[in-house]
């Protein structure tokens, strides 16, 4: 910018020459001067105000915005934004065969403390030991004065406690919301389902796994948002589990057992309808597991599928069947039974002197060691133990349980030709219960293996040969043979057509050796045998009845009376039809006859 000077020269010499005042030419031009820098400061001053105006304007536009923004909107409690990955605590239903519920999600609350917010501590400490008499007043006084910001009280609290806790009234006390785990039906069925726990914890969820069972054992697809909460269907039956689970426990209480099992399968599909273990617990309350002592102690224990045994003379009917598919014997086929039959240093003796010769049928009739034992000597060890695992003996099943694993069958260190004569009337391969109703759904089904599954109806393709069928048929008969005239005839059921075998092994000393008075009484068995659809087994641990004047341990007093029971109670539940009158197989009436022992 160009200043104009007050007295320029060339106006200054001309003023002076025309005699005028040169002073006047400066006088003006500082009132030119002054004019001008008064409108620069007025254009700048207005320039200020319009620009504030619209800096105003702008504001209440934004302020007007967003309260209309927040009238339209629903209130919403503020909440403190989370980083963490978000807690999945929806969990799919399990439900049985016909669509009832077995476990299923409940919404509760947990309870929480927030120390600083207390107004009282040691009032709210003494309320809530009245309303949780579990709670530690002297913990629970130091979390609430002392420097913690968060303390949890309870995971989960009924809608009664949280009442009782709102009268309390103290603002440090807050509610988080929960979806737990229920089983409506409480300890039925426990082995199965297992449990449940909180994993991943906040205020506002948690996640819900599993701890033990089908519960565990197929946690990643309860929790997949992908099935669309579809539920996980059993294959067990809610009536008939209830039905096996009182028999047996009445029949365990009857026998004084300290423990029993019981399975009821499917012969063709292998899939379970009950399957029960005493003792149990109640899955919505689930103990802590045992630290010292035995594991077969604890309710927690699976007997189906954890408990390996000696399972006795319900293995003789495998040698047999193995025999006839190698055509080595027949059921008539007479066998040496002369009692004690030496093998080197060894001595295999019978329960009773059945005399010199048996025929194969009645082998298996009157469960001779000996017997047996010579028809394993004409199959070898090795192919006998090729057969058993066949009918998978040697590894541990395969059912949808996490503790199926742990059941691995205990096998002799060398299969000697000793040791398979003993396997073969049920010593020295100790196996699971759930091994046995599987391997005896291959008589029922025609000779065909079956994988035992919890899973219900899942496209089940038949399994592997492993034996004839008229071996399957053939062995069966000796087997109704078993129940009318033989050692079973308490699981014998009218109507029902019951072919089965027992089974009493000593049970084994964990420093060696065998006990006298504990023995392992075991029943499997099919029905009904003219259209086999069944495999039943049923297992008492040190089970013992008082009659005819002694005291009975063998399998034909304790388990087998508790099979019959249960097979009279869940036939009708199975839609089984009882039949009249005498069945035949083989072309020969089989009657029942008295008791076996």
């Amino acid at each position: 910018m160009i200043r104009t000077p007050l007295r320029p020269l060339a106006r200054i010499l001309t003023a002076r020459a025309k005699g005028e005042n040169p002073d006047a030419i400066e006088r003006e031009n500082i009132r030119l001067r002054g004019e001008a820098n008064r409108d620069g400061e007025r254009a700048r001053a207005e320039g200020r105000l319009l620009m504030m105006g619209l800096l105003f304007l702008a504001a209440f536009v934004t302020v007007g915005a967003r309260m209309g923004t927040l009238a339209a909107s629903q209130p919403e409690e503020p909440q403190l934004s989370d980083t963490a990955p978000a807690i999945l605590a929806q969990r799919a239903d399990i439900t049985d065969r016909e669509g009832r519920v077995l476990a299923t999600n409940l919404v509760t609350h947990a309870l929480y403390a927030q120390p600083p917010m207390l107004v009282d501590p040691e009032r709210t400490a003494d309320k809530l030991i009245a309303i949780f008499p579990d709670l530690d007043r002297a913990r629970l006084i130091k979390d609430f004065t002392g420097a913690r910001k968060f303390v949890w009280i309870k995971k989960k609290i009924s809608p009664e406690q949280m009442q009782a806790v709102h009268d309390i009234g103290d603002p440090g006390l807050l509610f988080g919301p929960r979806e737990m785990r229920l089983y409506p039906n409480g300890s039925l069925a426990a082995h199965i389902l297992g449990g449940a726990r909180f994993g991943a914890e906040g205020v506002n969820s948690a996640e819900v796994v599993g701890t033990a069972g089908v519960e565990k054992a197929f946690d990643g697809w309860l929790r997949d948002p992908a099935n669309g909460g579809a539920p996980l269907t059993l294959s067990i039956d809610l009536t008939i589990q209830a039905a096996v689970e009182e028999v047996l426990y009445g029949g365990m209480k009857l026998m004084g057992a300290k423990g029993a099992t019981a399975i009821l399968m499917e012969a063709h599909t292998g899939e379970i309808v009950a399957m029960a273990s005493l003792p149990d617990f109640d899955p919505n309350d689930r103990p802590a597991p045992l630290t010292k002592g035995d594991a077969s102690d604890s309710p927690l224990f699976n007997r189906a599928v954890q408990g390996v045994y000696e399972l006795g003379s319900t293995f003789k009917v495998f040698a047999v069947a193995q025999a006839m598919e190698m055509g080595l014997v027949n059921p008539s086929t007479m066998v040496q039974t002369a009692s004690p039959m030496r093998v080197g240093k060894f001595k295999i003796n019978d329960f009773h002197n059945y005399g010199p010769q048996l025929s194969v049928t009645d082998v298996i009739v009157e469960s001779s060691n000996v017997g047996t034992a010579r028809i394993v000597q004409m199959i070898g060890a090795e192919k006998q133990r090729q057969f058993l695992d066949q009918l998978g003996f040697l590894q541990p099943t395969p059912v949808e349980l996490v503790e199926a694993p742990t059941g691995r069958p205990i096998l002799p260190p060398k299969w000697s030709d000793i040791s398979a004569m003993t396997i073969g009337y049920g010593h020295g391969l100790a196996a699971s219960p759930l091994h046995l109703a599987a391997a005896y759904a291959a008589f029922a089904n025609g000779g065909r293996k079956v994988t035992p599954t919890l899973v219900h109806d899942i496209g089940h393709r038949p399994g592997e040969r492993v034996m004839s069928e008229d071996v399957a048929r053939r062995t069966l008969a000796m087997m109704r043979a078993v129940v009318t005239r033989g050692t079973a005839s308490f699981a014998d059921v009218k109507g029902y057509q019951v072919a089965g075998k027992t089974g009493s092994a000593d049970k084994a000393k964990p420093t060696g050796g065998y006990y006298k008075d504990k023995v392992m009484g075991t029943f499997a068995g099919v029905f009904p045998v003219t259209d086999p659809k069944y495999v039943l087994v049923v297992s008492l641990d040190e089970g013992s009845t008082y009659a005819a004047g002694e005291t009975r341990r063998t399998a034909g007093w304790t388990a087998a009376p508790v099979a019959g029971e249960m097979i009279r109670r869940v036939g009708p539940l199975l839609g089984l039809r009882p039949e009249e009158g005498p069945s035949v197989l083989e072309g020969i009436q089989l009657v029942k006859a008295s008791a076996g022992h």
